[in-house]
């Protein structure tokens, strides 16, 4: 497994409840972008719509760019943008629609990264963290670090 993107700002503004894998719908030229590095999960989320003719609900990332591929030709209406189906089982999508629907909590992308020849997205129910959650969470961390630090000095 090889990381291609990592949504660090998630990880700060959400506490983190569940994760799940899902795949993406992608063009060819956009795989060869994400493999080059060329994606960006800043502010980009996960919501579930239903499906046109089947009329079951269905998972898709929205907002997250894809840059385009600069040797794939001249790609006239290329959106970086454009929200990209997830490949996920029934049973996830509807364990996801219903936390949507649950107060405060939102599905937000956590990570790109490839599981053999293919690209996999991790997505994570996360809850909001407050303001004076976050500044204590930086304190832990600090000292956390602080203790390794000391503790491999006398080693």
């Amino acid at each position: 497994m090889t990381d291609l993107a990592t949504n660090k700002t998630a990880l700060y503004d959400y506490q983190i409840l569940e994760k799940f894998e899902a795949g993406l719908v992608l063009a060819g030229h956009e795989v060869k972008a994400i493999r080059n590095k060329q994606i960006s999960l800043k502010e980009s989320y996960v919501t579930i719509r239903l499906s046109p003719k089947t009329k079951k609900p269905q998972a898709y990332l929205l907002n997250c760019h894809i840059a385009r591929y600069r040797h794939a030709g001249h790609l006239a209406d290329y959106d970086p943008r454009r929200s990209r189906r997830l490949l996920m089982h029934h049973k996830e999508i509807n364990s996801l629609a219903g936390t949507i629907q649950q107060k405060g909590l939102t599905v937000i992308p956590l990570r790109v990264y490839t599981r053999g020849t293919k690209i996999k997205v991790e997505i994570g129910v996360g809850q909001g963290r407050k303001q004076f959650d976050k500044k204590e969470l930086l304190k832990r961390r600090d000292l956390e670090r602080d203790v390794r630090r000391q503790l491999s000095l006398r080693g």
